[in-house]
């Protein structure tokens, strides 16, 4: 049984007439008439009264009951459908680092409800690990992390590639130049994030790439806390370029550029998603409006 059949019958019902009926289903009389026969046979009742007046039988009435529930359903079915295309309404599972999270997302969550009211934005923060691992098994569609992505089924999108620098306290003896040379730091205290965030990787790798392992005497999940100790004297620390703009301390460290002659000193934020996966219009509207913010 077609749908369209559902719609023959209700207008039949309402008009009472035959040629009245076609008309307004732009029909012809004859094939209205024959497909009312015919659906009545494939059910095995009379569904009309054709004497004086064409009228509703008892299984009529039934039929036509449910038929309108099922015509309003696919209404509804195909406004919602309709609304989630033009981005009136749906849902986006956005997972995220934490911290890096913290800083990019308050700016683009606020864009994007601006212009998408109707979209639920679930935000999901974990470990890059974790956040790869629920992309690519579905429980996410798209992520906020820092390279490397490791997880061969994801693809991505360079959101942002910003310097890390060197924090230092103010009456260190780094304090008056104007760049560092990261090798010159091998006898020095160090600050690190934690490990298990990649941010803690970069950093670690770039004291080995300029020719030592850093000594470490602290380590902390939030990099505000490295960022008090480093004012406090306990050692100095690394720092994105985003954490510079947007950190809050009454008293900041002294922030220097690293020399870039033999390492690179900078960290890459991506969006990724599953490869060979329809990646849906909210999402694709997220990672826009990311970009133009960040980009």
């Amino acid at each position: 049984m077609e749908p369209k059949i559902l719609n023959y019958v209700i207008t039949l019902a309402n008009e009472k007439n035959f040629t009245k009926a076609a008309r307004k289903l732009h029909l012809a009389q004859p094939s209205l008439s024959y497909q009312i026969s015919k659906l009545e046979k494939e059910l095995g009742i009379l569904l009309f009264n054709r004497e004086n007046e064409v009228s509703l039988t008892y299984a009529g009435k039934v039929f036509i009951s449910h038929a309108r529930q099922i015509i309003n359903q696919f209404q509804q079915l195909n406004s919602e459908i309709i609304d989630v295309a033009e981005m009136k309404k749906g849902q986006l599972l956005v997972g995220s680092l934490a911290h890096t999270g913290a800083y990019m997302l308050p700016k683009t969550i606020s864009r994007f409800k601006d212009k998408f009211p109707g979209i639920d934005l679930v935000l999901i923060e974990d470990t890059s690990v974790n956040l790869q691992l629920l992309i690519s098994s579905g429980q996410l569609e798209i992520g906020l992390m820092s390279m490397p992505i490791t997880n061969s089924e994801l693809e991505k999108e360079t959101i942002l590639e910003e310097d890390i620098l060197l924090a230092i306290p103010t009456h260190h003896w780094l304090a008056s130049y104007e760049e560092v040379d990261l090798k010159d730091c091998k006898d020095e205290h160090f600050i690190l994030i934690k490990e298990g965030n990649h941010f803690r990787k970069n950093t670690y790798d770039l004291c080995v790439q300029s020719g030592f392992e850093p000594k470490i005497v602290f380590e902390s999940i939030n990099i505000n806390t490295c960022q008090s100790l480093v004012t406090a004297g306990v050692g100095i620390s690394f720092v994105p370029r985003m954490v510079v703009n947007e950190i809050q301390l009454t008293n900041k460290p002294i922030y220097l550029p690293i020399k870039t002659d033999k390492i690179n000193p900078k960290r890459e934020i991506v969006i990724a998603y599953k490869n060979n996966r329809y990646l849906s219009k909210a999402a694709r509207a997220f990672i826009n409006t990311m970009s133009e913010l960040y980009n």
